[in-house]
């Protein structure tokens, strides 16, 4: 999971800037819409409400703001309907991206991703030429300074559903089928680990290494489409070496 894994840690590491800025909250509260729209405002029915929730919880989300999403979603309350749409792309040095959305205005939304894109050495791709390259996973983070039993936690994942778990600087990442992840973050919370993070995630098949100023520009346009309301996730198959990782991250 190279480049996704070492991205996603340095993501992690920003989080409590990023919901200070009110992205992070933006990004929850549509996912909860979206959810209690398509699936009903039910979460124990529902498992992507039920992931959502639970995401937005460990986010420090209060209760009422979770609740108004739902009702939006469900239209017991009036609020903006969003849908769900995917771009794909190309960055410097010919990685690949996969971008996801949930806007009121398609329109708007692609032209943002293409500006985007185009201001940082990227273009737009055709359907179907990226997305073949990722498979959906589940994927929860858990600190390993807060793991006093690491074969405790590995017992507990793999009996509530999951696939794998491994160690990247320093956080435990569990992965499993998208379908489970809402019953494992479930069962890994009774079982008293503390999660640091919990989603649906495109994982990359294969990575392309990328260097020098490719890479840096590649970081770069990672930031920018992350900051946009227009976009939901970003995903990319890069593998760049940790220390310039760092560095600009």
């Amino acid at each position: 999971m190279s480049g996704h894994s070492k991205w996603s840690t340095i993501k992690r590491k920003k989080g409590k800037e990023d919901a200070k800025r009110g992205n992070l909250f933006t990004r929850l509260i549509k996912e909860i819409t979206v959810a209690a729209k398509e699936g009903g405002g039910d979460a124990s029915s529902n498992p992507r409400l039920r992931t959502a929730v639970a995401s937005a919880k460990s986010a420090n989300m209060p209760n009422d703001n979770i609740e108004r999403a739902i009702k939006k979603g469900t239209g017991e309350l009036p609020g903006v309907s969003y849908e769900d749409v995917s771009y794909e792309g190309y960055g410097p040095g010919g990685v690949a991206i996969y971008i996801e959305c949930l806007t009121d205005n398609k329109n708007r939304a692609v032209s943002e991703v293409r500006y985007i894109l185009s201001k940082n050495g990227g273009r737009m791709a055709d359907v179907g030429s990226v997305s073949w390259l990722f498979d959906k996973r589940g994927l929860i983070a858990i600190d390993e300074k807060n793991v006093d039993d690491e074969e405790r936690l590995m017992d507990a994942a793999i009996s509530a559903g999951a696939d794998d778990m491994t160690n990247d600087d320093g956080v435990f990442e569990i992965v499993s089928a998208p379908e489970h992840l809402a019953d494992l973050q479930e069962a890994l919370t009774k079982g008293d680990f503390e999660i640091q993070s919990a989603e649906v995630t495109m994982v990359p098949k294969t990575t392309v290494k990328v260097e020098g100023k490719d890479a840096v520009q590649m970081l770069r346009l990672m930031e920018r489409l992350e900051e946009s309301d227009e976009i939901q996730s970003v995903f990319a198959n890069f593998d760049i070496d940790p220390e310039i990782m760092e560095e600009v991250g």
